[in-house]
């Protein structure tokens, strides 16, 4: 006989799964998770320039960023009840940033559509969850939920890398010049 307490426990997380992926997303966006790394936290002391240096053949900060937005955003209009439209190559597209105003003026950008958009997978149905995702080829919802979170933590670490390496390094308005070792 299962004790009373884990059918309690089992029904209130079966009930709350969009709740829970929710605050998976917030929790990658503002932080808590067992990673003990955000991209709020992360970028909280990256200036423009390094937002928008490229390291080596790497994508900028900026670029993964506008790259994680743009899949939130497309997914966001599918929880509204609209068609997918997206296209990878427009997810590395954005305007330039060129002052410190304009980045400061993306993240706010992007911690509102990160809100926005866990808001709209608690509201989710949770059967609708299991239900294909637009179109059979790409999963049921849980699937895309939780891969745009994986996604995101994926591209968390690339700019951790990122940055580390820009801190380290003397960044010059043609590009990144590595210290020389000592």
């Amino acid at each position: 006989m299962v004790p009373l307490a884990l059918i309690q426990i089992n029904e209130t997380l079966v009930m709350n799964a969009t709740t829970q992926i929710a605050k998976q997303l917030r929790e990658v966006y503002f932080g808590g998770n067992w990673t003990s790394s955000s991209l709020k936290d992360t970028l909280s002391d990256i200036t423009w320039e390094q937002a928008t240096t490229r390291i080596y053949d790497l994508n900028t900060i900026a670029t993964l960023l506008n790259h994680l937005t743009y899949y939130v955003g497309k997914v966001s209009k599918v929880l509204q009840g609209e068609l997918l439209n997206a296209k990878d190559a427009h997810s590395f597209e954005h305007p330039p940033i060129q002052s410190q105003a304009d980045w400061e003026k993306i993240l706010t950008l992007v911690w509102a559509e990160a809100e926005a958009f866990a808001s709209l997978i608690e509201q989710l149905p949770e059967p609708n969850l299991w239900e294909d995702f637009t179109d059979k080829k790409y999963g049921n919802y849980y699937r895309n939920l939780h891969g745009i979170i994986e996604h995101i933590h994926y591209h968390l670490g690339q700019i951790v890398v990122i940055k580390k390496i820009l801190l380290q390094s003397k960044v010059t308005p043609t590009g990144m010049k590595v210290k020389p070792s000592t």
